[in-house]
C-alpha cells in the first residue's frame, strides 16, 4: 500500500535536540497471532501536535501504548531521545503522559486530590510540591475546588478533566491522548478542547472525531490495518474526501473544513 504524504512545510530542527518520537520499522503482534503494526515509520518533532485517525481496527490505540512502554515490539523506537528498553521506561514514563480513552482507568482512589497525587507521590516527590503539582493541574482543567469530591460522583465531562489533570501532574513533556473527546456533550467537548489547546506538550491525539482532529492539530496520520498510509498537513488530509474515503473515514454531512490563522 503506497504511503500518501503530503507536503509538511516544517522547519528543520536545530541543533542536537531528539524528536519527541522516533519510530522505524516498529512492528507488534498480540499472542493471539492478530498482527496489528506492519513496520510503522514516525518521526513527531516536540512541540508538534498529531492526530492519529483510522477506521476501527487500524491499530491507533495500539500504537499508542507503545510510547510509554506499556506494548513493546520489533523495530526501533525512540522518546524524547531514549530508546524503549528496561533500563530507561521509569525514565519514559516520568516524561509521557498517557490519557485512555475510558477516564475510569485513571480514577481509582477515594477523592480527585488523591487520583491526581498518585503519580507525583509515587515519583517520590514531598509533600508540598505534591500538593503544588495537585492544585496545578486542577486548576489548568477547570476542576479546582473540586479535590474533595469523589470521582465516582463527577459527571462524564469532568471525570476525563481530572484524568488529563492525573497527566498533567506529572508535567510531561509527550502528551499521548487516546479518543479524549469521545462520548462529550458539545459543552464539555469545547471545554476540554480548550484545555487540550492550550497545553503546551507535544501532543499525539488518537480520535475518530474529524473535525476535533483539524481543531486540535496541526497535522494529521491516517493509520489502516496498521500501516500509515498519509502524512501531512490536517487542512490537505482531511479536505481530500477521496483519502478519507478509501480507508473508511469521512467528514461529518454538511461540515466544511474551516480556514484558522496558521493552518497549513
Amino acid at each position: 500500500m503506497r504511503v500518501e504524504v503530503l507536503p509538511r512545510c516544517d522547519a528543520p530542527l536545530t541543533g542536537h535536540v531528539a524528536p519527541a518520537i522516533e519510530a522505524e520499522g516498529l512492528c507488534f503482534g498480540y499472542p493471539d497471532g492478530t498482527q496489528a503494526l506492519h513496520g510503522i515509520d514516525l518521526v513527531v518533532r516536540r512541540g508538534e501536535s498529531v492526530a492519529l485517525i483510522g477506521p476501527n481496527g487500524a491499530g491507533k490505540s495500539t500504537l499508542l501504548l507503545h510510547f510509554n512502554g506499556i506494548l513493546r515490539g520489533s523495530g526501533e523506537l525512540r522518546i524524547l531521545g531514549l530508546a524503549v528498553e528496561d533500563k530507561n521506561l521509569r525514565e519514559i514514563r516520568r516524561r509521557v503522559g498517557v490519557v485512555f480513552q475510558d477516564p475510569e482507568d485513571q480514577l481509582f482512589l477515594t477523592s480527585v486530590a488523591q487520583d491526581v497525587a498518585f503519580g507525583p507521590g509515587n515519583a517520590g516527590l514531598q509533600k508540598d510540591e505534591i500538593a503544588e503539582r495537585v492544585r496545578e493541574a486542577l486548576v489548568a482543567v477547570g476542576m479546582e475546588g473540586s479535590g474533595h469530591r469523589a470521582a465516582h460522583h463527577l459527571s462524564f465531562g469532568q471525570k476525563k478533566r481530572v484524568a488529563v489533570a492525573t497527566v498533567l501532574a506529572m508535567r510531561p513533556e509527550l502528551l499521548v491522548l487516546d479518543e479524549p473527546l469521545s462520548n462529550l456533550d458539545p459543552r464539555a467537548h469545547r471545554h476540554l478542547a480548550e484545555i487540550l489547546l492550550a497545553l503546551p506538550a507535544t501532543k499525539i491525539i488518537a480520535t475518530h472525531d474529524l473535525p476535533a482532529a483539524h481543531e486540535l492539530c496541526d497535522r494529521v496520520v491516517i493509520l489502516d490495518e496498521g500501516r500509515i498510509v498519509a502524512d501531512g498537513p490536517a487542512h490537505s488530509v482531511l479536505g481530500d474526501r477521496a483519502l478519507l474515503a478509501a480507508h473508511g473515514l469521512e467528514l461529518p454531512y454538511g461540515f466544511v473544513l474551516p480556514d484558522r490563522p496558521g493552518r497549513r
